[in-house]
């Protein structure tokens, strides 16, 4: 008997190989872990960068969008660009500050603060990785088993927070709150919790063009004050 040929249905796609077990991974690598001390520093960092209106340049974004990460920092106050410099210069990136004067019947001082084209990508890593972590760590609920230096820590950052806030952001004092303006709803997150950290409740309102965060005048805006007041100091961790 003679074999009969067989015929190949050329209308139908051949199956697709199965995708190859061992193919590399494509998920950026995760970020080193910031010991406490690094992460505080590059917490508050990002909360100052947060205070500040995103650059003009990038056109408009709407209020409670995340700001971009600028290599080119501007503050109005002096204080807010001092105490910048002054993390970015102990997280080992040095900048440049830059005073100008402008206006013509009311005079101010601008400040800015220029990160070198070699540490960008150091500055942009770090400054994420701080916000993303400490964020983490306020937001996230009580851990339980929680070494006394995490809750120590915890306290460390939402006092942070408020010390950017209170340097970066717009003053809303009145009789009867102390508040801040400030234009990242995400900030104004961590503000509230970090408030609850330090035993002080927080309201968060939208405002004209911004959100504004505020705590009752009287013992809980002197603790958020004395909080602010503190540097955080280098501390074992247990």
């Amino acid at each position: 008997m003679t074999a009969e040929p067989i015929l190949l249905d050329r209308s139908r796609p051949s199956p697709a190989p199965p995708a190859s077990r061992t193919a590399p991974s494509l998920r950026p690598p995760s970020p080193p872990p910031l010991d406490w001390t690094t992460l505080a520093d590059a917490f508050e960092t990002a909360c100052l960068l947060r205070c500040m209106p995103p650059p003009a340049a990038h056109g408009h974004r709407p209020v409670g969008q995340q700001p971009v990460r600028p290599s080119t920092i501007e503050f109005n106050r002096e204080e807010a660009a001092r105490r910048t410099r002054q993390l970015l210069d102990r997280l080992d990136i040095p900048v440049q500050h830059e005073v100008t004067v402008g206006g013509l019947r009311r005079r101010y001082e601008l400040h800015r603060l220029h990160v070198g084209l070699e540490h960008r990508s150091t500055y942009a890593a770090i400054v994420e990785n701080g916000w993303r972590r400490g964020r983490r760590e306020l937001l996230g609920g009580p851990v339980p088993g929680a070494s006394t230096a995490r809750r120590l820590w915890r306290t460390r950052l939402a006092a942070a927070a408020w010390r950017a806030a209170l340097l970066a952001g717009g003053r809303h004092v009145r009789r009867h709150i102390l508040g801040v303006r400030i234009t990242d709803r995400e900030l104004g997150a961590v503000l509230v919790r970090g408030a609850a950290l330090l035993d002080v409740p927080a309201l968060l309102r939208p405002n004209a063009g911004c959100f504004l965060v505020s705590v009752a005048h009287g013992p809980h805006r002197d603790r958020i004050l004395r909080y602010a007041a503190e540097e955080a100091v280098p501390h074992p961790v247990a």
